[in-house]
Protein backbone atom coordinates (compact mmCIF):
# COMPACT_ATOMS: atom_id res chain seq x y z
CA UNK A 1 0.00 0.00 0.00
CA UNK A 2 2.22 2.66 1.16
CA UNK A 3 6.10 2.50 -0.17
CA UNK A 4 8.75 3.83 1.65
CA UNK A 5 9.42 6.80 -0.26
CA UNK A 6 5.82 7.75 0.05
CA UNK A 7 5.42 11.30 0.61
CA UNK A 8 2.93 12.93 3.24
CA UNK A 9 1.14 16.43 2.52
CA UNK A 10 4.56 18.39 4.70
CA UNK A 11 6.40 17.21 2.29
CA UNK A 12 8.41 15.01 4.39
CA UNK A 13 8.95 11.11 4.30
CA UNK A 14 8.41 9.20 7.18
CA UNK A 15 11.50 8.98 8.43
CA UNK A 16 12.45 12.79 7.65
CA UNK A 17 9.29 13.53 10.20
CA UNK A 18 10.18 11.62 12.72
CA UNK A 19 13.91 13.33 12.34
CA UNK A 20 11.99 16.18 12.46
CA UNK A 21 10.00 15.86 15.40
CA UNK A 22 13.08 14.69 17.39
CA UNK A 23 15.04 17.93 17.04
CA UNK A 24 11.69 19.64 17.11
CA UNK A 25 11.42 18.13 20.85
CA UNK A 26 14.67 18.51 21.88
CA UNK A 27 14.91 22.03 21.02
CA UNK A 28 11.47 22.67 23.09
CA UNK A 29 12.88 20.78 26.22
CA UNK A 30 15.83 23.37 25.91
CA UNK A 31 13.81 26.30 25.81
CA UNK A 32 12.01 25.00 28.58
CA UNK A 33 14.85 24.54 31.10
CA UNK A 34 16.23 27.61 30.00
CA UNK A 35 13.01 29.15 31.13
CA UNK A 36 12.75 27.21 34.42
CA UNK A 37 15.97 28.86 35.41
CA UNK A 38 15.56 32.06 34.42
CA UNK A 39 12.13 32.01 36.72
CA UNK A 40 14.21 30.54 39.24
CA UNK A 41 16.93 33.21 39.05
CA UNK A 42 14.57 35.93 38.82
CA UNK A 43 12.17 34.57 41.52
CA UNK A 44 15.56 34.60 43.84
CA UNK A 45 16.50 38.14 42.84
CA UNK A 46 13.18 39.23 43.76
CA UNK A 47 10.03 37.24 44.47
CA UNK A 48 6.97 38.27 43.02
CA UNK A 49 5.33 36.99 46.14
CA UNK A 50 6.74 38.84 49.03
CA UNK A 51 6.79 36.54 52.66
CA UNK A 52 4.87 37.24 55.69
CA UNK A 53 6.76 40.77 56.52
CA UNK A 54 6.22 41.96 53.13
CA UNK A 55 9.29 43.11 51.15
CA UNK A 56 11.59 44.05 54.46
CA UNK A 57 11.41 39.90 54.25
CA UNK A 58 13.93 39.84 51.30
CA UNK A 59 17.62 41.13 53.01
CA UNK A 60 18.60 37.37 52.91
CA UNK A 61 18.36 36.78 49.91
CA UNK A 62 21.74 37.06 48.89
CA UNK A 63 22.62 34.25 51.07
CA UNK A 64 20.06 32.14 49.71
CA UNK A 65 21.54 32.85 46.06
CA UNK A 66 25.15 32.22 46.93
CA UNK A 67 23.82 29.09 48.95
CA UNK A 68 22.39 27.83 45.45
CA UNK A 69 24.57 28.71 43.00
CA UNK A 70 27.09 25.92 43.42
CA UNK A 71 24.32 23.60 43.23
CA UNK A 72 23.63 24.52 39.32
CA UNK A 73 27.18 24.34 38.63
Amino acid sequence: MSSPNSVSLSGMSEGEAQEFHKYYLQGMFLFVAIAVVAHLLVWFWRPWIPGPQGYASLEDVGQTVTALLPTLA
